[in-house]
């Protein structure tokens, strides 16, 4: 018996030895991999930014007028003014590596500041609507998170509000039709997202 379980236990060394290595040599390998991109992203020149796809803040469309004297919906208009004095991109989730290699080492501080005042913007709209959805404003939290899913937005909150707006509306249907939306999402958000979005559906 105690030779068996000798004999289990080298077996069980010798594996565990071997996975160990294979984890190693593996994760060797993706820092190797990791690195040589780096590299070339380093040492690629600067590329035009012709087909960045740029946000536009659609003022005319969104409701400006609603609660305009309340401090925190003042607050959210008066940041979406500053953020449309300069370029805004969604570059969610796409790494500084990848930028490099697209668009030059030399425009990363430029990209990076643009998806900066992504973040904001999405994070703006998502404060602007649910004020106005708590103060009784439905149809124009819908209008502002709607331009929100336009830009591709990954915060959950708005999905999840802009879905609640839709099965008061009586238009549950309108609920299914954000899940293409967040299955497309370029974040480690989408799945989550979707997941609650059926069963929002369900």
């Amino acid at each position: 018996m105690n030779l068996a379980f000798f004999a289990s236990f080298i077996i069980f060394c010798i594996w565990l030895t071997y996975q160990l290595n294979k984890s190693r040599r593996r994760e060797a390998q993706q820092q190797r991999i990791f690195w040589d991109r780096e590299k070339e992203a380093d040492n690629t020149s600067r590329k035009p930014l012709d087909d960045l796809q740029y946000i536009t803040i659609p003022f005319d469309a969104l409701p400006m007028e609603i609660m305009a004297d309340d401090p925190a919906i003042a607050e959210c208009q008066e940041t979406l003014h500053t953020l449309a004095e300069s370029p805004i991109v969604n570059f969610t989730c796409i790494s500084n590596t990848d930028l490099k290699l697209q668009y030059g080492a030399a425009n990363l501080h430029l990209l990076s500041r643009y998806d900066q005042s992504y973040t904001i913007l999405a994070r703006t709209l998502q404060k602007w609507a649910k004020t106005l959805y708590s103060s009784g404003y439905h149809q124009e939290a819908c209008t502002i998170l709607e331009f929100a899913m336009a830009t591709g937005t990954d915060v959950s909150h708005s999905y999840f509000l802009l879905a609640e707006i839709y099965q008061k509306a009586g238009t549950p249907e309108k609920v299914k039709d954000l899940i293409p939306t967040a299955e497309r999402l370029n974040s480690t958000l989408s799945g989550h997202i979707t997941r609650r979005l059926k069963e929002i559906c369900s």
